[in-house]
This record gives C-alpha cells, structure tokens and sequence, in this order.
C-alpha cells in the first residue's frame, strides 16, 4: 500500500488537473452571454470607471475579460421614483448615454450591437458586445413613440415589468402581494399593442419580474420567441419572482429561454428565511441593544457586519445554482436555460459566484454533472443568441 498510494495520488492530481484544462479550453470556446447586469445604475451613472479594476462592485471590463465573457445585456434601470424631473424616459436616456461613453472611451475593448451580425462581428473581433436592456416598461411612459426611440437608441430588450406595474401590465410583486386589490391583472389592450410593436421592431419581450396573467396574456400575444432575462426556479425557491413549472414549459413551447439569475435570495429559501428574521423582530431586537451604547453611525455599521455574519451561512452554493439549470433542462431540455446573473444588482451571491470572474466555475460544474460540450455551449450563450437572431430584424 505504501508503494501504490503515492501513485494514486499521482493518478488522481494528474485526472483533476486533465480536467481542469479541459474545462478551461470549453469555457474559453463557447460564447459566454449574460443578459442582465446592473453595472450602468449602480457604478457607470455614479463616475465611476469600470474599464480599469475597481474593488467595488462585481464587474469592470477587466474582470469581465478574465471570466471569459463575450456578450453582455446591460440593464438600464430605473425604480418607482424617476431620478430626473423629466421622467423615467429620461433616466433611461441617461443610462444608455452613459454606456454610449463608456464604449467610444474603450472602442478597442467593446462594441455595441443592434443587429444579429453585428452580435457575431464583435465576437469574432474579441471585443465585450454590449447590448441594452431596458428594465421596467414604466419607462416607456405609456408611449409607443418613446418604445420606438428606445428602439432607435439601441434597446434590444424590454422587460415588460419591473417591481412595480404599469398601467398596462402587472409585475409579479403587486399579483403576489395585492392581488384581489389589483384593478386588473395581466397586459391591457395598451400592454398587447406594446409586445406587438416589439415583435414589430424587433425587442426581445423580456418576462422577468411580471406576474403569471401578464406572462400568459404575453406568451399568447407575442409572435416571437420570449426570454426571462434574470429569473429562477419556483419549485426549488418559491418566491414571487421565480418561475413555476407550467411557465418552464409554456417558454419551452414558445422557443423561449429563461436565463438563471444568481441572487441568493432566488437559489435558495433558507436565506430568505434567514432575511425575513433579521428585517423583523429578531433585528429590531439586536438594533435596541446597540442604540444603548452606540451613535446612530457606529450602530448601523455595526448591524451591517452582524446582518453580514448571520447571512453567510445560509449564502447558497455554486452547485445549487446549477441545480435551477439542471431543473429546467430535465424538465423540458438543454435548449431553454441560461445565464443572467444580476451581477452588481443584488446584495448577495452563491459562495463561489463572487464577481465575473467566476463564469468558469459554472462550466466546471456543469462538466462535473456530465453535461456535454453541446450543451454547455447552448446553456452558456448558444440558446439566448437563438432568441436573439429570432427576435432581431437584421
């Protein structure tokens, strides 16, 4: 045994190793894309310059180039209040102006995409291809002129929804939380003008964050194959803003895609079982005991490093992300998942998920769990640039 063990070892380090640059070499193949990245609102708009490596946050052209990305939707978002006197147009103006900077400051590294081929172009050319996103139909203003010059300003994607609904649509909060208070549910005629013109133009109808009738009424009205830019599994977490089974399948049928998003609060319930303790009395409680011996500063900074603490255990894993992709490829197939991580959108990230720089783990994963390369390729980029050339006119 003392003679044979070492050569195990030798047999397994060498197997890993094999592995390892197996990996590497798939992940570096396939076209990576991301559709949902918060990284404009929570930095770009802030000055902050994201094409050197910057500590904060999860991404920065630097990181974004050692995790092996190749195509990625920015989100132009906006909440309930527009940050502008003139409007959530507005806002959304600014935030593709500020992408429009960000790739003339960097054209050698980015390139924006408007067309299928120019998708492919920038990926031949190496460059991160930028794509906008736009994260709320609120911002539209009830307005078909301005879905049309979000059109014109590049926006390839709309989701129907944020948080809060619109006049002609419901989001997935106000159907769970007010339900029978609502005035109407799902997409009005207005709301089915809107994803007829977006079939229309050319938008990718993006059914993230809104409730199930405003996701049927959608699924029934659109011509063109849906994605679901930042969504995750309602069986394994059963939250308002995962998708259930009968939703998997209806974007299945449609040739659809539902991309899984990373916040933790979505992986698993355990922590937002852990959330919901801390937000109420338990941190109510731990919040008294300090007022009696801090100032208002030092107590929240305190509370933020308890609130830190208590939530890391209950952080899911790398391998439970993998889990709400594995979930929906056994339920209706390799061709309808893939990758919207919400980075530099959520407070909290899977242990092994920590910025971009972890795309490849999941290539890894995904290797580990005997998935073949074509599948891989299909999760990581290959099944949302099918969406893609179905959707764009060009």
């Amino acid at each position: 045994m003392k003679k044979t063990a070492p050569l195990f070892c030798l047999l397994v380090s060498i197997s890993i190793s094999l592995f390892s640059q197996s990996s590497d070499k798939l992940h570096k193949k396939a076209v990576l894309v991301d559709t949902h990245n918060d990284i404009l609102s929570s930095a770009v708009l802030d000055g902050i310059d994201i094409s050197k490596r910057i500590k904060e946050g999860h991404s920065d052209l630097v990181r974004w180039k050692e995790g092996g990305l190749d195509v990625q939707f920015f989100s132009v978002w906006t909440g309930e209040k527009a940050r502008n006197k003139e409007g959530f147009f507005k806002d959304a103006e600014q935030e593709i102006d500020s992408l429009g900077i960000l790739i003339l400051k960097n054209p050698d590294r980015m390139t924006l995409a408007r067309t299928y081929k120019e998708v492919k172009r920038g990926i031949r050319q190496d460059k991160l291809v930028s794509l906008i996103g736009v994260e709320g139909g609120h911002m539209i203003e009830d307005n078909l002129g301005k879905l049309q010059q979000l059109y014109d300003f590049g926006m390839r994607y709309m989701t129907l929804t944020w948080n809060n609904s619109t006049s002609w649509a419901t989001s997935a909060l106000d159907e769970t939380k007010r339900g029978d208070s609502l005035t109407h549910k799902g997409l009005s005629d207005f709301g089915k003008q809107v994803v007829k013109k977006m079939n229309e133009l050319g938008i990718i109808v993006d059914l993230s964050h809104v409730g199930e009738q405003t996701f049927y009424d959608a699924i029934a009205t659109t011509t063109k194959p849906v994605m679901l830019s930042h969504s995750s599994v309602w069986t394994i977490c059963p939250v308002f803003r995962n998708v259930k089974d009968e939703q998997i399948k209806a974007v299945a049928k449609n040739g659809g895609v539902i991309c899984i998003n990373f916040y933790s609060g979505f992986i698993d319930s355990n922590f937002n079982r852990k959330m919901d303790e801390l937000e109420g009395t338990k941190g109510k409680q731990i919040k008294d005991s300090l007022k009696q011996y801090y100032d208002a500063a030092k107590m929240n900074e305190i509370w933020r490093q308890l609130f830190s603490a208590e939530l890391e255990p209950v952080r899911p894993t790398l391998a439970q992300v993998a889990d709400h992709i594995d979930y929906i490829v056994k339920l209706v197939g390799d061709d309808y998942a893939g990758i919207g991580s919400d980075f530099d959108g959520i407070s909290s990230l899977p242990k092994g998920l920590d910025d971009v720089t972890s795309y490849p783990k999941i290539t890894e994963e995904l290797l580990k769990r005997g998935y073949s390369e074509k599948s891989i390729k299909k999760i990581l980029g290959g099944n949302v640039l099918r969406v893609m050339k179905a959707n764009f006119l060009h």
